[in-house]
């Protein structure tokens, strides 16, 4: 073996066996302050490199002077190391810090407040993290407030909604057993009414439900806009002569999309008897279908007057109506039909939104367009 290669595992066995012992340290350590392990860190690198280059040096045979030069040297640059280190661990330190009382902030709910003078990228990219993850919170923060704030009015409006229509029942149907009714015939179909309206809001309720837990089963198959449109203007053509309200359709092109039938005939008629209910006579409303931006419309269009600008965001909203009276209209719903179309039109992975036009206001869906199979 050379003399060379002697020295070499020589000296890198004695600074390997000194990185072993500190292992050892550090592994007892464990669990310890971030300072301390840091520092244990350095001094068995250091420790390590000097024993290393002292047992080589008096291997190499060099003279006692150069001996002397090289041990001065060494301790040197460990008292130099050691000095950055115990910088480095304090400004980790400092971050650390930093970073568990922007935890902590984080877990009360407030803002982190980490800046970004952190001393490495890592922690500023783990600060940067946390302002990300705080901001997310706050937004679902938000709307588990909103939720529950619609899942109260949701319970007032029905229940009020509900004690009405059975009251009357109740009161009809006494007068029907004590033989007091004038005209059995006229209560027999007020109470048939009062039955179908309140068929009406459970079927409502169910359906709300369903879309909430998730558990809305979409039956897929082909169908045109046109044939949509013409569904809904039919089943609420009588509702619109009835209030004096014009209803009219208007097909830009055929466009065909890939849909629930059954589902988004509900929403649009939805949307088309929320138009007719709240246009005056002798106003009008428009059902239009087309194709916009790489995406399948369905807009109606009423002439209601306008929604106030602060109300728009809540339009679709659990048992928003739009009024603050408690007792709504015979033939009101319980402020569902719009909730229900937002659901809907989400489970077909599109989207609703309504804006303010001259007159009236527009409510707009959009689906995603998918290319039909050839004789479609």
């Amino acid at each position: 073996m050379s003399d060379d290669l002697r020295v070499i595992l020589i000296g890198g066995g004695s600074a390997a066996a000194v990185g072993l012992v500190g292992m050892a340290v550090m592994r007892a350590v464990r669990g310890r302050s971030l300072r301390l392990a840091l520092f244990v860190l350095v001094v068995a690198s250091v420790l390590a490199m000097i024993t290393g280059t002292v047992v080589a040096a008096e291997e190499m045979f060099i003279s006692p002077e150069d001996f002397g030069v090289v041990l001065t040297v060494c301790a040197a640059s460990g008292v130099v190391t050691s000095a950055m280190a115990l910088l480095l661990a304090r400004a980790m330190v400092a971050d650390s810090r930093t970073l568990r009382r922007a935890v902590r902030a984080l877990g009360h709910g407030a803002a982190p407040g980490a800046d970004g003078s952190l001393s490495t990228a890592e922690m500023g990219e783990l600060s940067r993290e946390l302002s990300l993850t705080s901001q997310r919170l706050a937004q679902a923060r938000e709307r588990e407030r909103s939720l529950e704030r619609s899942r109260r009015e949701l319970v007032a409006w029905v229940s009020h909604d509900l004690r009405t229509p059975l009251a009357g029942l109740r009161a009809m149907v006494e007068a029907l057993e004590d033989g007091v009714a004038p005209e059995p015939a006229r209560y027999h179909t007020q109470m048939r009414l009062a039955v179908d309206r309140l068929s009406g809001m459970v079927d409502d309720l169910f359906m709300l439900s369903r879309i909430h837990a998730g558990a809305l089963a979409l039956s897929l198959e082909w169908v045109t806009l046109a044939d949509l449109v013409d569904q809904a203007v039919a089943g609420t053509n009588p509702l619109a002569r009835a209030q004096g309200v014009l209803l009219g359709a208007e097909i830009s092109e055929p466009v065909i999309v890939r849909a629930d039938v059954r589902e988004l005939n509900r929403a649009l008629t939805n949307l088309v008897v929320n138009a007719i209910r709240h246009t005056p006579s002798p106003g009008s409303v428009l059902v239009e279908a087309g194709r916009l931006d790489h995406h399948a419309v369905l807009a109606v269009s009423d002439a209601c007057g306008g929604i106030p600008p602060d109300d728009l965001g809540r339009v679709f909203d659990v048992a928003w109506r739009g009024t603050a009276a408690r007792t709504p209209e015979p033939d009101s719903g319980a402020g569902l039909g719009l909730a229900i179309v937002r659901g809907i039109v989400e489970a077909h992975a599109g989207a609703v939104k309504v804006r303010n036009t001259d007159h009236g206001c527009r409510f707009e869906v959009r689906l995603p367009l998918s290319a039909a199979p050839y004789g479609v």
